[in-house]
């Protein structure tokens, strides 16, 4: 019964990545329809589809996306997801500081990028300090 229902769990996992993907490109459609840009929405909705499809396609033989998306993965997957999630926010963090030093030279006031690069900067402190209390 255990090994069945660990199973299940596992699958689950398994399909909520993509599922996720799917739902976002939704999101976008939606909210591009809205904002009178329905080529873009659908556009969008496409690619996050076909980025579901490929996960749900090459998913079932890849042993790196099945550790990763297990419930409770091995240490190797483990680390290697937190690198992930740690790359991307680097990239993400990097790329909208230059984009508000972009928007600064270009005599905007680089607003939506500042509360970006603000957000990252305070969420990075806040985990810090969470962190090393808790280890």
């Amino acid at each position: 019964m255990w090994k069945r229902a660990q199973q299940m769990t596992g699958d689950t996992a398994r399909r909520s990545v993509p599922g996720f993907f799917v739902a976002v490109g939704g999101a976008c459609l939606a909210a591009a329809t809205v904002g009178g840009h329905l080529a873009l929405g659908l556009v969008t909705f496409g690619i996050l589809a076909a980025c579901s499809l490929a996960l749900v396609l090459l998913g079932r033989r890849s042993e790196t996306y099945q550790g990763l998306t297990e419930k409770a993965p091995d240490e190797r997957f483990a680390r290697i997801g937190g690198l992930a999630w740690a790359g991307t926010g680097i990239v993400l963090t990097v790329g909208n500081l230059c984009a508000f030093i972009g928007e600064l030279a270009s005599g905007r006031s680089g607003d939506p990028y500042f509360w970006f690069v603000a957000t990252a900067a305070i969420t990075y402190i806040a985990f810090v300090a969470l962190l090393s209390r808790r280890t």
